[in-house]
Parts: C-alpha cells; structure tokens; sequence
C-alpha cells in the first residue's frame, strides 16, 4: 500500500534533490520523471532477472541470491534504526509496522534461507500489497531527498523482483497451504498494526484510514467498510494467483519443497539432472510429490 517515507523535519535541498521531487514540500509525484523510471528499472529488471537465473548455473545463481539478501538485511536494520535518530523520528512513520516494513525482513529471509514461509508471504505481499506503493506512491521527503528516494525504492522494489525471481526463476510455486499462511499472517500483522495505531494514534497499516494520497482504497468504501470489502478482495485476488500454479504442479507432479507443503517445484528435465540438482540449492528439501 503507499506509505509516507519517514521523518519530522523540512526537506533539506541537497545535490540532486531538485530532480527526485517537485513542490514545495518535497513530495515525489505519482507518473513523474522519477516514478515512471523506477517503473520501467522494474519492468527491465524483472525479465533480466527470471532469464538469468533460469539459464546461469544453479551454484551461483544461488550465491548471488543470498548475497543479496544479506546485503538487504543489512540495509533494512541501519534504515529502520535511520527512523528512530532524532532529526528523523515520527510517531506515525517511524515504528516499523506497515505491510512494507515487514517486508523489508521477509525479503532477505526469503532470499538468504529459502524458508517457505518467507516466500509465500513475499509472493503474496510483495505482488499485491507492496505493489499498491509501487504503482499509486505517496512519498513525502523530510530528512534528505537522495536518501529517502533510494531506501524507499530499495524496499518496494525488491519486494517485486525477490517473490518474481524465485517464483519464476527458481519455479518455487505457492500452493493452497502457503496461500493460507500468507492470509494468516496477513491478518496477524494486522492486529500488531492495529494495536499501535491504537497506542500511538498512528494508522500504520492504513487501518485507521485511508492515505492521503490516492490509491486503490479509495474504490473500496469509508473506513471502517473498506477494510472488510479488503480483506475479501485479498483473498479472492490471492486464491487467483495460487489457482494456476496449483493446477500446473498437479498435472507435471511438481515436489513439494521443505516443509508444511507450503511450496511445490516442478522436476526439470532429467538431461540437465546435475543442474538441477545444483539450481535446488542446499536450502532446498524435496519431500514427496503428493
């Protein structure tokens, strides 16, 4: 969902800053310059990404993943920690309980553990939820435009690219089971969300209101209806993205991936059986096929 960057103070006009936001608030439009290239680095990167680690070899693509996931665990920690310094603090941005915040863990742990948990909820989350940032944003900058630019595309776009590359890089596909947990933890994170809106008077989560910018939220209703109308709109659009892949793996007999049955992966071609067995990765278990 969009969501403000964080911080208490005026925009501080800084080298490059003029080119990253308009107005006199240092607010970054939604379709301008800024938005629409982040948009097409999107697009770019996505088909880069899923063809190159279906076609590069198995080790590395799995080293470079984890790689990365370190490097975003540790981006995530000095951001969040960022939020709580003095000139950038607010009570209503700072505490690191929106949709997206959560996602700025999940991510790594998908990538760095291959933890089926951790890539179902980035599948679900990042390709709905974060995508509303992604595509209606409402960025307001208060500390230094540069930075707040960068971290804030940093964290919506990897949780596009992270749930695409190993959903269709890797071919780790949700089934029913992982589409519950994710709505299990969905509706968990809520009642965190709500619990410090409720102590703060924030609305983390847009649980108390909608933003105040435009998004998908304003088809929906008032608050309190929109929550409702939500939450059944999420797990009909959720059920549709684990429908095909649920019907896929069962016609090819995909195997299940760790544990819960929350993942399935279809067997790749016993011509290339030393890749694949490569390209599973160590932190991949196959347990049954049923």
């Amino acid at each position: 969902m969009p969501e403000h960057t964080t911080g208490a103070g005026p925009a501080v006009d800084a080298p490059g800053g003029r080119l990253l936001a308009e107005g006199t608030l240092g607010h970054m439009p939604a379709y301008g310059p800024a938005h629409l290239s982040m948009l097409a680095l999107l697009v770019i990167a996505a088909l880069a990404l899923t063809l190159w680690a279906r076609r590069a070899d198995g080790a590395q693509v799995d080293r470079i993943l984890r790689g990365a996931g370190w490097v975003l665990l540790v981006n995530s920690v000095l951001w969040t920690a960022w939020g709580f310094m003095p000139w950038a603090w607010n009570i209503d941005e700072s505490l690191p309980l929106h949709y997206s915040d959560a996602l700025r863990f999940i991510i790594p742990i998908a990538l760095i553990t291959r933890a089926p948990w951790a890539i179902v909820v980035s599948w679900f989350w990042g390709l709905t939820l974060n995508m509303q940032s992604v595509l209606t944003p409402d960025v307001n900058y208060f500390v230094w435009i540069p930075l707040e630019f960068i971290e804030y595309w940093i964290a919506h776009l990897s949780g596009v690219l992270a749930p695409v590359v190993l959903t269709w890089g890797l071919r780790l596909h949700p089934t029913w089971r992982g589409y519950g947990v994710a709505y299990a933890a969905t509706v968990g994170w809520a009642l965190i969300a709500i619990t410090g809106n409720a102590l703060t008077g924030a609305n983390y989560g847009y649980l108390n209101r909608a933003p105040n910018g435009p998004s998908i939220l304003d088809l929906l209703g008032p608050w309190p209806q929109y929550l409702l109308v939500e939450a059944v709109l999420i797990g009909v659009v959720w059920a549709l993205m684990t429908l095909p892949w649920a019907l896929l793996d069962e016609r090819r007999g995909a195997h299940r991936v760790g544990r819960g049955g929350l993942l399935r992966r279809p067997v790749l071609p016993q011509a290339s059986s030393s890749t694949s067995a490569s390209r599973s990765g160590p932190s991949e278990v196959t347990t049954t096929s049923r």
